[in-house]
């Protein structure tokens, strides 16, 4: 009896081509795992809170449509496309135990995760070379970084994601899968699928990790070539309170950059070298590079960025006096 997820191919061999994919699951979680969905719930709307709260928070106030402003915008777009790609089917694995995908929604979830990280990893270069331009050269900043300069970049980093990305899933379509192909994660990872090929899958692997050099590996190349040139100026300034001032503008952002590039080389690393490496390991790194950056961003920016945590407090002590009065007038 064939497997559901084989049909046969017309070929003159035997082989068969997958229809479909079995998502992995979250091991040893066993019976806790419905129960885990609500976690998991949680994590997303807290993500799609704190992002939506501050692309409202940026539209609302005209001081902020400003070059900084418009790329942390972008961020949180990045972020709630990012969470927004991998939760259904983490939620449907949990919740539902429903683990087979087909082949088609696989590939475009696929292509929709790897390209909302290499937008958000764009994002995070052009902030870097935000911060150099502010401290570097802050008297040519408003004359370098104008709002029509960064709405370029915004197109040119989707452009660029497009270009990358969009030949991962056309090639994947010329590969054949001759077995029950059960991925790592509960969403669909290009490094995940191509181990499952039964035909060649060189020019796979090699245009994966060109797309992998070509814009994250860049990406984070550029990144600490700013932030070395910012360190640079920054030891030249007269007095620490100046360097600690100047320091104090790019905490933020070296949060992000912790946050999304550490578990995204751990997780490649794992994919490309690990091959013993747990399935514990596998979903734990996996869920902490595309949840852990969507909750922490926005959190992170609210806290450290004064206009933003202005609004913020403004709104709450607006609510909190509307209670008060509401409670004495009954």
């Amino acid at each position: 009896m064939e497997h559901p997820c084989f049909i046969p191919t017309k070929t003159n061999s035997s082989h068969t081509r997958t229809i479909s994919f079995l998502l992995g699951g979250f091991p040893a979680w066993g019976t806790t795992q419905v129960w885990s969905a609500v976690p998991l719930c949680s994590t997303y709307l807290l993500a799609l809170l704190g992002n939506l709260t501050v692309l409202s928070i940026i539209r609302a106030e005209q001081s902020l449509h400003t070059p900084m402003y418009l790329l942390l915008a972008m961020l949180a777009v990045a972020d709630l496309g990012l969470s927004t790609s991998t939760f259904p089917t983490m939620l449907r694995t949990l919740w539902l135990e429903a683990r087979e995908i087909s082949f088609s929604t696989c590939l475009i979830q696929m292509f929709f995760i790897h390209s909302f990280t290499d937008i958000e990893s764009a994002v995070i270069l052009a902030m870097a070379f935000d911060r150099y331009v502010a401290i570097c050269h802050p008297l040519r900043y408003s004359s370098i970084l104008t709002n029509s300069v960064t709405t370029k970049i915004c197109v040119a980093i989707v452009v660029r994601t497009t270009l990358v990305q969009l030949p991962l899933p056309i090639l994947l379509t010329q590969l054949r899968f001759t077995r029950v192909s059960e991925l790592s994660h509960p969403y669909c990872l290009h490094p995940d699928i191509i181990k499952h090929a039964g035909s060649d899958m060189r020019i796979n692997s090699s245009y994966g990790l060109f797309v992998l050099f070509s814009t994250l590996g860049l990406d984070l190349l550029f990144i600490l070539l700013s932030y070395l040139l910012i360190l640079k100026t920054i030891l030249n300034f007269a007095t620490w309170r100046e360097r600690l001032k100047a320091l104090n503008t790019c905490i933020s952002h070296i949060c992000a950059v912790l946050l999304f590039f550490i578990p995204m080389i751990c997780l490649s690393m794992m994919h490309r070298f690990g091959k013993h490496v747990s399935p514990q390991a596998y979903v734990f790194t996996a869920s902490l590079h595309f949840l852990a950056p969507p909750i922490l961003n926005p959190i992170v920016y609210s806290v450290k960025t004064k206009p933003i945590r202005r609004w913020i407090l403004g709104m709450l002590c607006q609510r909190g006096i509307r209670k008060s009065r509401a409670a004495i007038c009954h």
